[in-house]
């Protein structure tokens, strides 16, 4: 019997391969022509602890992951004990024949007469990839591609480890029920939510990036270093957040479209850069991949707990956006519409992500870059009698770059007349902060509309923002189909808000329900302070895990 879709789980200690087994079977999915949602769960340990690395599969497009697992590969016996209660009807696992996995239907490999212990990953992907039915030439292709880097004899060695192993498997009966055909889609790519980020940012201009590394925000800064020679950008990993916050507001300043990455504790850092991007109007783009706090809290956990801290950071009042993205496709937009937004408004503009979409993988169709005009700051010669912050209907001055002109562009953190000299007078700090803040209605009015799907008239509405788009949307599905008229609001962008876009089709929903990664429903509290609008209930989730469409239908039936 084939199936819609299959979770394929690999699991064990930290430094046994499992993300390199994960990442050459997800490749060959994608390569066939199927769909994945990967999710990554991982111990805050260099070697050892317990990890996951989850692949749901399946020929037709997915929203997200599912709870259950079809075919389990176990690196130790403690992802055996962990997962066994997990097995879905009809799964498999593999694991080796010094294992006790009695109570599953297990395939007991012989790693050890297959291959040197160094090679036995290379065995997973050979026994794993024979029972998914993915074609050996393509799993031969994808190992050499990711051992690129080594010698021509530790290559040949894997080469004839996933040999054993597909050899292996021929031999053996099982009646394990693979995925049914893909069909071809052509050209995709895989991709994360954190490298369409910074790909994104990367088609969008930009042109310094500095961070300090701090999960699970780092391959952000990985992907664009990866780039940077090609793309002309400049990166810094400096000595801590407070210097790479300030060395971006630097570099934008001088008229490089800027960005930091960064997680909990590090923004805290941030904050007072922060300000001071407030007061200079200075374009800035904070990508912030959330995770479980307070303090160091699950450091390589799941939450969207830093909302609240996102949209009221930073010292004194002044305009910002908060751009929510759900889905890898909506993280590559977000990264390209953060830096125009900076620069369009001369503000800080924050990319929120989580640590279960930052390590996502997706298949997605390459992206249209014809469509993304990238910034490009300067073109305005200051003359002798610029003014750097002078007053307009719109609270956006005309912006030059200094040494491009006679005239000084003077910044300020102190407050400042319309020179960008410093102030005292009181009556010009009331001129100046309404000047700033004028800035609010046009990115207000350039905000992106949350996106519906479902009958507009709904017995029950879910609201999302953020990771949580696709489980919520396959919860939506799975009420659809007992009967019950169900639809979804994803919030793309959270800040700020305009009613006009969701808040009538909000009161004719017979129940509106938030759903969102932490304690307090942040989310759901700024739609009441907003709008006056109270969401009927809410569906939280701060144990440091993803939200599935099943947690989602059980919270609903309580």
């Amino acid at each position: 019997m084939q199936r819609e879709s299959l979770n394929i789980m690999i699991g064990g200690e930290a430094g046994q391969g499992l993300v390199t087994i994960g990442q050459i079977l997800a490749k060959a999915l994608v390569r066939s022509g199927y769909w994945i949602v990967v999710s990554q769960s991982y111990m805050s340990r260099v070697r050892g602890g317990h990890n996951t690395f989850t692949i749901r599969a399946s020929a037709q497009p997915l929203d997200g992951p599912r709870e259950g697992v079809d075919l389990l590969v176990a690196l130790n016996q403690e992802t055996l004990d962990l997962h066994q209660g997990e097995l879905a009807p009809g799964s498999r696992v593999l694991a080796d024949r010094g294992l006790s996995c009695a109570a599953a239907p297990c395939l007991n490999v012989p790693y050890a007469e297959l291959a040197e212990e160094r090679y036995l990953n290379t065995v997973a992907v050979g026994v794993a990839g024979g029972l998914l039915g993915l074609a050996p030439g393509l799993l031969q292709e994808l190992l050499s591609a990711q051992l690129h880097k080594l010698s021509d004899q530790v290559k040949a060695e894997n080469q004839q480890a996933l040999g054993a192993a597909l050899a292996w498997l021929k031999k053996q009966p099982h009646d394990f029920a693979p995925l049914p055909p893909a069909k071809e889609q052509g050209r995709r790519l895989m991709l994360s939510g954190n490298e369409a980020i910074a790909l994104g940012a990367l088609a969008g201009g930009l042109k310094f990036l500095a961070f300090y590394p701090m999960t699970p925000s780092t391959s952000i800064a990985l992907t664009v270093i990866a780039q940077a020679q090609k793309m002309g950008v400049a990166t810094e990993q400096a000595e801590d957040e407070l210097a790479a916050v300030n060395m971006a507001l630097g570099a934008a300043y001088a008229g490089a479209p800027a960005m930091v990455c960064t997680s909990g504790g590090g923004y805290a850092l941030m904050t007072e850069g922060l300000s001071l991007a407030g007061m200079s109007e200075t374009p800035l783009v904070i990508a912030l991949a959330m995770r479980p706090g307070p303090a160091t809290g699950l450091p390589t956990r799941s939450e969207q707990g830093d909302l609240n801290f996102a949209l009221y950071g930073g010292h004194g009042e002044f305009p910002r956006a908060a751009l929510t993205p759900g889905t890898v496709e909506e993280c590559f937009a977000a990264g390209a519409r953060a830096l125009r937004l900076a620069e369009d408004f001369q503000t800080p503009v924050f990319i929120l992500t989580d640590q279960f979409l930052a390590d996502s993988y997706r298949a997605v169709q390459p992206f249209d870059l014809g469509a993304i005009q990238p910034v490009r700051p300067g073109g305005l010669e200051p003359g002798p009698d610029y003014q750097r912050y002078a007053l307009t209907d719109s609270g956006v001055s005309p912006r030059a770059l200094p040494g491009f002109g006679p005239g000084l562009v003077v910044a300020d953190s102190d407050e400042h007349g319309q020179d960008g000299h410093i102030s005292e007078d009181l009556a010009l700090r009331v001129v100046m902060q309404d000047k700033r803040l004028r800035k609010h209605k046009g990115l207000q009015e350039a905000v992106w509309p949350p996106v519906f799907s479902g009958p507009e008239e709904a017995e029950l509405l879910l609201v999302s923002w953020g990771s949580s788009r696709g489980p919520v949307a396959e919860a939506a599905r799975g009420l659809a189909a007992q009967g019950r008229q169900a639809a979804t609001c994803h919030f793309g962008q959270v800040w700020p808000l305009d009613p006009a876009q969701f808040l009538e089709r909000f009161q004719r929903a017979g129940q509106v329900v938030v759903v969102e990664g932490n304690a307090g429903g942040q989310f759901a509290g700024l739609l009441r302070r907003e709008t006056g609008f109270a969401a009927h209930r809410l569906i939280t989730r701060y144990d440091g895990l993803n939200f599935t469409p099943e947690y989602i239908l059980r919270q609903l039936a309580e």
